[in-house]
């Protein structure tokens, strides 16, 4: 398992591009109305929209087979399987797997 990315809201998605652009020579990976993914040298920034995705850390897992028991799995338009879920403390973690060997 590693860490995907981190999520933070944007109200406004191309000028917070742009900030990260100017500040951290953010590249754009993907760019859509609710959400953009960034990278940051090694480091993946997402952008969401509050009304769309919540605040949250993205683990990659390695098997479709780690999602946590009993959780809803759901496919992101760019094919990748996940689910949200909350750790003790109500953090949003994404449980995020980028294969494609669906159970």
């Amino acid at each position: 398992m590693k860490i995907h990315h981190v999520a933070v809201k944007s109200r406004n998605i191309p000028v917070t591009i742009e900030w990260y652009r100017k500040n951290f020579k953010a590249e754009v990976d993907y760019i859509d109305d609710s959400w953009a993914m960034l990278s940051i040298g090694d480091t993946k920034l997402a952008l969401v929209t509050p009304s769309q995705h919540p605040n949250h850390l993205a683990i990659e897992i390695e098997s479709f087979n780690d999602f946590p028991d009993g959780c809803e799995v759901k496919q992101h338009r760019d094919g990748s399987w996940y689910s949200y879920e909350s750790d003790p403390d109500g953090n949003v973690v994404e449980f995020i797997y980028l294969g494609n060997d669906y159970r």
